[in-house]
């Protein structure tokens, strides 16, 4: 723990360029403590989370239809980054959000009443490199800036993976924390040499032609899960028939997206709007069809097995003080009882 907290040292500054030059989007979370009748569900622009739009726009176009004499829809609210999403979610001001698995197992470590009930995603993340750097292999990277979206971020496991294929540490390059919207600028501005986030962020660099993947997770570890479905305990006890609901749509909305491509398009179009991502289409298509298989959505089981080894890889990496066991930070029962709901978009 000690390196990592090192070598975080140069966050604040590397931001400061970062925010500078960041691509134009806006990334204040959205108003989460207005009184409305939505769960407020909160993410971060990323197509990890694109089940969220999704599963919004196609629970309001059935409450939209149906007409219920009281309606319970999903408002997306919006974050730049975990730690402030963290916040929110330990405080109680959002009930509901995509974070990041590691952090919900060190939530509930400290004793934060917090449960995964859903996966939202496989696959989706890239390490990025600059195009004129010509780095071909991670021995490239000793001792340079890599940037990552936060010490529990699956990220930073993924990371650890590849360096260790080619007998490397952590301690061989300079971690720095900085939310994901900042770090094509921060790459292009080379206050880093690199960068592991989730997408669309890899891809908007790609397409502006100064990044090149230097690895996916599509080709290194297809089941990789990262951001998940989380909400608080009290949820679950005061309203467990909307945390019901909401999982059926996501898990319907992964499924819907993998089964067609013009579901896919239609995805995009309703991500990229000002409500949602507020991002540029193009580039969400980037990413859904270079290759297709970048992000993938149709398979969000819950699997034991999966967790686990991400709760020893995060023990081993040092983000996790302990072993703690799947049974105290995931909740089965939403999963286990899914019903499928019909995408109207």
């Amino acid at each position: 723990m000690d390196n990592l907290e090192n070598s975080f040292r140069t966050r604040r500054q590397l931001l400061k360029l970062a925010s500078a030059l960041a691509l134009p989007t806006s990334l204040a979370a959205c108003s989460s403590e207005k009184k409305s009748a939505s769960l407020v569900v909160a993410g971060l622009p990323v197509t990890c989370n694109l089940t969220l739009p999704v599963a919004c726009a196609a629970k309001a176009a059935e409450i939209a239809s149906t007409k219920p004499a009281n309606p319970l829809g999903f408002e997306y609210s919006k974050y730049s980054g975990f730690p402030e999403l963290k916040e929110s979610l330990m405080a109680g001001r959002i009930q509901a959000a995509y974070v990041l698995a590691p952090m919900v197992m060190d939530l509930v470590s400290s004793n934060i009443p917090v449960k995964v009930v859903s996966l939202g995603h496989r696959s989706g993340a890239v390490i990025m490199v600059r195009t004129d750097a010509g780095y071909k292999k991670f021995r490239d990277l000793q001792g340079k800036r890599v940037a990552i979206p936060s010490r529990f971020a699956v990220d930073l496991l993924f990371l650890r993976k590849m360096l260790a294929q080619e007998g490397m540490s952590i301690k061989d390059v300079e971690l720095v924390e900085m939310p994901p919207p900042d770090m094509p600028a921060a790459l292009y501005a080379k206050a880093v040499d690199a960068y592991c986030t989730g997408e669309p962020f890899g891809a908007s660099a790609q397409m502006a032609g100064y990044a090149t993947p230097l690895r996916m997770t599509r080709d290194e570890w297809p089941n990789y899960i990262c951001c998940v479905l989380t909400v608080r305990e009290d949820l679950i006890a005061q309203n467990p028939g909307a945390v019901q609901d909401l999982v059926n749509y996501v898990q319907a909305a992964g499924h819907w997206m993998d089964a067609d491509a013009a579901h896919r398009d239609k995805a995009i179009a309703i991500a990229a709007t000002k409500k949602y991502f507020n991002q540029d289409p193009k580039i969400l298509k980037f990413v859904m069809t270079n290759p297709s298989d970048r992000v993938t959505y149709g398979d969000l089981r819950i699997i034991p097995q999966e967790f686990d080894e991400l709760m020893q890889m995060s023990v081993d990496a040092g983000t996790l003080k302990k072993p703690i066991q799947f049974n105290q930070y995931v909740d089965e029962r939403f999963f286990k009882a899914v019903r499928p709901v019909a995408i109207s978009l």
